[in-house]
């Protein structure tokens, strides 16, 4: 096939940015990739330069145009790395690195901003309890700590509107990158200003906030020449890589649980209205009708690949983690009493505790280093299927779970999943869940397909799902309560 037959939808993630092109029908044809940076200048502090995420989108996008031609391109979204914040000057130039969703200075913001605000009243407005990972904390620590910084800053975005604006030079982003902030009133789709003036920001300095599918420019010459595109291929505003996911596996309606082992491990259904609860945090759909409720574990993946650089010898042994996954098969359900909390870096739901650390308990001298790593996956396995029946408890539909991310290759893990929830998990043929999803809002931007809802369903695509072994829910009920019963409230939490 000739002609613009292709949409990149790119990922501009955490670590790294990946560009994908895609057909109509959701296949991958070329694919590109670009790290950037990540420095730590202190404890628990995390920035980046926000100029490395436009070298990394032009090295990613001149990979998928060097192998497929930019005449084939017929527009582009972006996913993003939620809740990072990039403070620029009315030149856009940074006047501070960004500031990364994992960066913990706003700690000592938490007690006050819940007491000047009130933790139900911005609850319900944001759908956020007060927890590390917004940057609404981290604005108030800025507020007080670099008033300097506030004061210079012309522009706060997030990841896409940086990029959106390289690209076309219009200053916008969606719902679904505003949301996360905890500065978005969800049900007015709409930067809150009581909050916004709370924590020193002005509406000002925040960009528009559109819907997700919305047409935001086309590519500039400019931006044309660094990044390999044609001049002129339209931009469709995507967003959030955990909503883009969730709509890469087709699950923005009722009854399609999307699970995303990645990095942090996301757990999430779809709702038609504003599900207010500390079992989880209320997103924004990225169809912009309803709503996600969304269970997350700072630590998912993240904590395995901790476990194997620690005291397993590292990621640099290739079999590392297909022999670990072997042997802990070969364990029985429970891992013979090895019980893991597995809150290495604070929980978010449902304790809400920053301070919370892990534990393992139950340790013997029979026990190796597959009971604890089977311990990791049953802990992450059971603090996800106890929010997914808090959802099912509360009326949300669970039919089903969609898989995504590099741990839905874990056989095991999968159908531990499976016999927990007692529901069918299917894996996505696609690892680039996010990329997909804004494949998408450009496949339905250009018409390709009715709606974004008709696009997730054209262009996604699963593996046979694994069934649920009844036998073993019973065991898995009393995992689930001794796995819950290790976590002990941190001081400052209590």
């Amino acid at each position: 096939m000739t002609g613009k037959d292709l949409v990149i939808g790119l990922d501009s993630s955490t670590q790294s940015t990946k560009a994908v092109a895609w057909t109509r029908e959701g296949e991958a044809v070329a694919e590109g990739r670009a790290r950037h940076d990540m420095s730590m200048p202190g404890p628990g502090l995390a920035e980046q330069d926000p100029a490395q995420w436009w070298s990394a989108l032009c090295e990613a996008v001149r990979a998928v145009t060097a192998q497929v031609g930019a005449d084939r391109i017929a527009g582009i979204a972006i996913a993003n790395q939620r809740e990072t914040s990039a403070f620029l000057d009315a030149d856009w130039t940074p006047v501070r690195p960004a500031i990364v969703w994992v960066d913990e200075r706003g700690r000592s913001q938490l007690a006050s901003l819940e007491a000047r605000l009130g933790g139900q009243r911005i609850h319900e407005i944001t759908g956020k309890p007060f927890d590390l990972t917004p940057p609404i904390s981290r604005y108030d620590w800025l507020r007080e700590h670099e008033p300097e910084t506030m004061r210079r800053a012309a522009h706060v975005v997030d990841a896409q509107c940086y990029l959106v604006r390289r690209l076309t030079g219009r200053v916008a982003t969606s719902w679904i990158s505003a949301d996360p902030s905890g500065v978005f009133d969800i049900r007015e789709k709409r930067w809150s200003a009581p909050v916004c003036q709370a924590v020193g920001l002005s509406l000002s300095q925040l960009p528009e906030a559109l819907p997700a599918g919305t047409a935001a420019g086309k590519v500039t010459g400019a931006a044309a020449a660094e990044t390999g595109l044609e001049a002129g291929t339209p931009l469709f505003l995507a967003g959030g890589d955990g909503q883009c996911a969730g709509l890469g596996t087709n699950a923005v309606r009722a009854g399609t649980i999307y699970l995303n082992l990645g990095t942090a491990l996301i757990i999430g259904a779809w709702a038609p209205e504003a599900r207010i609860s500390k079992s989880w945090r209320t997103m924004t759909s990225p169809t912009g009708q309803g709503y996600f409720c969304e269970g997350v574990q700072r630590t998912g993946a993240y904590l395995l690949n901790w476990l194997v650089d620690t005291f397993f010898g590292g990621r640099d042994d290739p079999q590392i983690f297909s022999r670990l996954d072997a042997q802990a098969a070969a364990i029985p359900l429970g891992a013979e009493g090895v019980t893991i909390s597995p809150y290495l870096s604070g929980c978010m739901d449902p304790h809400w505790d920053p301070d919370a650390r892990a534990a393992i308990t139950g340790l013997g001298p029979s026990h190796t280093a597959a009971h604890i790593y089977r311990g990791a996956l049953e802990a992450l396995t059971a603090e996800s299927v106890r929010c997914l029946a808090a959802m099912e408890r509360q009326g949300l539909e669970a039919s089903r779970i969609a898989a995504v991310g590099g741990g839905a290759i874990n056989q095991l893990w999968m159908q531990m999943f499976a016999d927990a929830s007692g529901l069918p998990v299917a894996r996505s043929r696609s690892v680039e869940a996010s990329a997909l999803g804004a494949g998408m809002f450009a496949a339905a931007g250009l018409g390709w397909h009715p709606s974004v809802e008709a696009a997730a369903a054209a262009m996604s695509c699963e593996d046979p799902a694994i069934r649920p072994d009844p036998a073993a829910r019973p065991a898995w009920a009393g995992l689930l309560a001794r796995q819950a019963s290790v976590y002990r409230p941190s001081p400052v939490a209590a």
